[in-house]
């Protein structure tokens, strides 16, 4: 065989195998979650609108302008929607595995990439909690904050703190911003790409420092890692959890279980919103409704433009892009934010996009 001819015979193999591993793993994730959704009382509420409703980057902030004046909470939806969840995930059991669920040594494949394997280190096994870090945890108000930059300028940071239980997005930062974001953080998440993006990877000590002071913040607060979801952040876990054991940190880790994921997925697929994989958001305010009475959300807003036209930053704290449209995101923001415009409609929750009133 010709070398010209044998190079594009091994390109051409190569292809087809990723297409093939990447059919699989998509075939992994559907069948796991048709289990979920098999063993489900699919009499859920339907509560939902048909995500086949075409959203258009052009035109979806104009489409999505609301009002929270007049408000009031559904308090018999709210709790319709929180029976229907509990269908699928025990939010209390899966917001982490506890220390009973592994030892040292163990390995367990990726939740995303069912080919990969994590072995759990000894620091990481100290760190998983004895008991679920929400057992027996109720709250009147809760405030789900993401971090979109339609946040700047809305001065709702008052508002914020004042809610009884807070839940973060990323380990976003807040000092800086504290007048429209608030400074309170009662459960936060982390994914393991903060600390490349935002921490330089730990390659100084600058930035170990620098991530230690903003875990003391935190103050006993629930840091939230989700730690085994796909390959490639595992390095960074094990640098978090060796920092928080050396600087004896007071925070409250958990990682979620294995299923989390695919049970929020199923929850959602059965009320026909067809999104790919949940964002961190979605996944906060699914868990929340186990927790909370009334849902505040803060910071959704997956657009580049206001409804007014102005730009509005993906994330209010630096300056990354995000193709909110683009096929290739494992998400699909704006259908999220459709569906929790309408429950906002319904009084299911309360969705703020806009500046908050000032006491």
């Amino acid at each position: 065989m010709r070398p010209a001819r044998k190079w594009w015979t091994i390109c051409t193999i190569s292809i087809l195998l990723i297409v093939y591993k990447t059919k699989e793993i998509s075939r992994t994730e559907e069948h796991q979650e048709a289990q979920l959704i098999g063993n489900a009382d699919l009499s859920s509420t339907r509560l939902m609108v048909n995500s086949s409703d075409k959203i258009s980057g052009r035109g979806g902030p104009a489409l999505f302008q609301h009002s929270v004046e007049g408000w009031k909470i559904n308090s018999s939806l709210v709790l319709e929607i929180r029976k229907d969840i509990l269908r699928f995930l025990d939010a209390e059991k899966d917001v982490s595995v506890v220390k009973s669920s592994f030892k040292p040594g163990d390995v367990i494949h990726y939740v995303l990439d069912r080919r990969r394997t994590l072995n759990i280190s000894h620091n990481l096994h100290s760190l998983l909690p004895e008991v679920s870090p929400m057992k027996n945890r109720r709250f009147k108000t809760c405030a789900v904050v993401g971090n979109s930059g339609i946040l700047l300028d809305s001065g709702c940071g008052n508002e914020i703190d004042s809610h009884d239980f807070v839940i973060r997005c990323n380990l976003a930062p807040l000092s800086e911003f504290a007048e429209d974001v608030g400074m309170s953080s009662d459960f936060i998440t982390m994914n393991p790409s903060v600390i490349q993006r935002a921490y330089g990877g730990f390659k100084n000590e600058s930035d170990r420092e620098k991530f230690v002071q903003r875990l003391a913040m935190l103050n006993g607060s629930v840091l939230w890692i989700p730690a085994f979801m796909v390959k490639g952040g595992e390095k960074h876990v094990e640098w978090v959890n060796e920092l928080i054991l050396k600087n004896k940190l007071k925070v409250r880790t958990a990682y979620p279980s294995l299923r989390l994921v695919h049970a929020v997925r199923g929850y959602w697929l059965t009320n026909k919103i067809n999104i790919k994989r949940p964002s961190t958001g979605l996944l906060m305010y699914t868990m929340a409704t186990r927790f909370c009475d009334e849902i505040h959300l803060y910071g959704f807003w997956p657009f580049p433009k206001d409804s007014h036209g102005k730009s509005v930053k993906y994330h209010y704290y630096d300056e990354l892009k995000y193709r909110y449209f683009s096929n290739a995101s494992p998400h699909r923001m704006p259908l999220e934010f459709k569906t929790l415009k309408m429950l906002h409609n319904k009084g299911a929750l309360k969705l703020t996009t806009s500046k908050c009133a000032q006491p």
